[in-house]
């Protein structure tokens, strides 16, 4: 492919990056934090998580999981740290030991299978919930898993068109283009 061909998928791509923006500051004032300056950072990760897993509809459901067990570990550990909180400096590391077990073992386990995810949606749960003032469990699930699927979504979106635009500079038509992600 030409560079003069090439140049219109990072156009598509910017493009689409203009419009999670967007699509960011319309929803951000209807999540469940009061007074938040918006979470598309979280749809950009997993946007990219989309491709991580495969760039398809198999590796997105994975990673949505992924992000699911992520969250659970989270709060997991944050209540065992308060559980193990006789043990002081070491509470939280033994509650990250704890869970981090049956974590990994979830790699054997369709459809959470996918790891990353389930380390980026913990590492995502943790920030929320040190940054985002006024965040809970309950509103950064929710937040967290609207913005995965936002950003899910954009990832087979960008697939999508960039298969169907290749397939149209290679054959020269968008007709007979089976492209399913």
């Amino acid at each position: 492919m030409k560079f003069s061909q090439f140049i219109v998928i990072p156009i598509m791509v910017a493009f689409l990056a203009f419009t999670i923006q967007i699509v960011d500051q319309l929803v951000a004032p209807v999540m469940p934090v009061a007074g938040n300056v918006g979470f598309g950072w979280i749809a950009f990760i997993a946007w990219a998580m989309y491709f991580m897993a495969g760039c398809n509809v198999e590796g997105g459901k994975k990673t949505f999981f992924g992000y699911i067990a992520g969250i659970i570990a989270s709060v997991a550990i944050m209540e065992f740290g308060g559980v193990f909180s006789s043990l002081g400096f070491f509470a939280v590391p033994t509650a990250i030991f704890v869970v981090v077990v049956p974590c990994i073992c979830l790699e054997r386990l369709p459809p959470f299978d996918f790891v990353p995810a389930l380390f980026v949606g913990a590492g995502t749960f943790f920030g929320f919930m040190s940054y985002v003032s006024g965040a809970t469990y309950l509103s950064a699930t929710i937040t967290e898993l609207i913005y995965c699927l936002i950003g899910l979504g954009y990832g087979w979106v960008t697939i999508s068109l960039r298969s169907r635009y290749e397939y149209y500079v290679e054959h020269g038509s968008d007709h007979g283009a089976h492209v399913s992600h």
